[in-house]
């Protein structure tokens, strides 16, 4: 009989990947402004992705590159926004705040109907209006999120960033001396009694 690996459920998968993510951030090349300002922009544009059918990507690398960011803790924010789902779980909440934010009567619109998209399919043009007011709500919400977010981001990531860096250096000093303390017990002389023969 074969044992079968069982195979990790899902929220195990996802912890691990989110740990995985984390050590590459630390160990991003790079000091700790320009990775904590990398993993910020990435978080935060990871916000609007949906809202812009991913065409944000289009700007990823001249936003990071322009603000002196590190690219590959950009990267590692936009997979660690991805994996916590934050853009889905905080969409009705962006939808409400865009909606503060672009009042539909200063636009001449009213309401955002239910069923929008089907008067689409029946062919009712004036019904795209309606769509992509809705989408311009949830596109300001997510925004004024994505900036929130990035924001605190950059702080979190700083301080977890700066904390590594002391550990490693406090590692490699207690390394150095390990190996100072053993190289000079091994060069001490070592003295033989010799045994008076009577």
């Amino acid at each position: 009989m074969k044992n079968r690996k069982r195979k990790p459920n899902r929220l195990a998968r996802l912890t691990r990947a989110m740990k995985l993510n984390f050590l590459k951030l630390l160990r991003a090349p790079g000091g700790a402004h320009k990775v904590s300002v990398g993993f910020a922009i990435g978080f935060g544009l990871e916000l609007i992705v949906i809202s812009t059918a991913s065409l944000i990507y289009l700007v990823f690398y001249p936003i990071v590159r322009l603000s002196g960011g590190s690219m590959p803790a950009a990267i590692v924010g936009n997979v660690v926004g991805k994996l916590t789902f934050l853009p889905l779980l905080l969409m009705p909440l962006a939808k409400q705040i865009g909606s503060w934010i672009l009042p539909s009567h200063s636009m001449g619109q009213g309401p955002v109907h239910e069923s929008a998209w089907m008067e689409l399919f029946h062919g009712n043009l004036s019904a795209v209006s309606e769509l992509l007011l809705g989408g311009l709500d949830i596109l300001a919400g997510m925004s004024v999120f994505g900036l929130l977010l990035g924001f605190i981001s950059y702080f979190v990531v700083k301080f977890f960033y700066v904390r590594a860096l002391h550990r490693r250096h406090e590692r490699r000093v207690e390394k150095r001396r390990q190996a100072a303390n053993a190289s000079s017990a091994a060069a001490a002389p070592v003295l033989i009694r010799k045994t008076s023969q009577s």
